[in-house]
């Protein structure tokens, strides 16, 4: 085991820390990592990044279940558009991108860099909804029609699909401004919504992709660990100055990543 393979597990066990101490956003340093630090190119580190977070995020419904933090009902609602989209994006549309996706001049943008690029994008938006301060609204007991709920269900996984994060930053204020859900509750039942989207997208990507099955396993196997440990050292942590200072964290690295990209 060399260094850098090293070094990626323990990012692993990071990705895993940060899952549990506030409860989302590991997903969106596992690309990154999985890239930048151990090579993978971005359709590889995608899919890996699904399973990492289906399989994390699996462990985590079961805690806020526990609590009675988990809208099933809604959770599935949300789910089955959004699993039919996340699963098309990865057999279809993520294989069916161009190669050069964009040439101009001198200047090439190639699938690995429009990937990237996009994913630094959604970063960006994450990074504001864990920066801002969110103030919960007092909600109607009426809910919207499910119509509505299949189209935001179908666009999120569209997106969440392409950049290969479970995408509970989405899904979240989609819950508690559409779906009427306090927050706590909203955040519980977006981990069944990343849970069902991720490890059903990552099937598409088992029959167009050779996986690592072994480096895969481990490096879930630590974030999990990772987790158990995110949740024990939140008791002592203030999750949401925590999160703020991560959401700056995001801002800088999706900067780097535009930056490095089309430089």
């Amino acid at each position: 085991m060399d260094t850098i393979q090293i070094l990626g597990y323990v990012g692993a066990l990071v990705v895993g820390l940060v899952l549990g101490l506030i409860g989302g956003g590991g997903s969106i340093l596992t690309v990154p990592l999985l890239v930048y630090l151990l090579g993978y190119n971005p359709v590889i580190a995608t899919a890996y990044s699904l399973f990492v977070v289906g399989t994390s995020s699996l462990f985590g419904t079961y805690q806020k279940h526990k609590k009675g933090l988990v809208d099933f009902k809604t959770g599935l609602a949300f789910s089955f558009p959004s699993f039919v989209a996340v699963y098309l994006t990865r057999r279809y549309l993520v294989p069916g991108i161009p190669e050069v996706f964009l040439s101009n001049g001198g200047f090439t943008l190639t699938k690995d860099m429009a990937i990237m690029v996009f994913f630094a994008v959604i970063m960006i938006i994450a990074s504001y909804s864990m920066i801002k301060n969110r103030k919960e609204k007092l909600k109607t007991t009426e809910s919207q029609p499910y119509y509505k709920t299949f189209v935001q269900g179908v666009v999120i996984g569209v997106i969440t699909g392409v950049i290969g994060a479970g995408g509970g930053f989405l899904y979240v204020p989609a819950l508690v401004l559409w779906a009427n859900i306090p927050m706590k509750k909203a955040v519980g039942t977006s981990l069944i919504i990343v849970t069902i989207n991720s490890l059903i997208g990552f099937m598409g990507d088992v029959q167009t992709l050779d996986i690592e099955w072994t480096f895969l396993l481990i490096f879930t196997g630590i974030s999990i660990l990772g987790i158990f440990l995110g949740v024990f050292l939140s008791k002592f942590i203030s999750g949401k100055k925590l999160k703020k200072s991560f959401g700056y964290f995001i801002l800088i690295m999706a900067t780097y990543i535009i930056y490095k990209e089309l430089k």
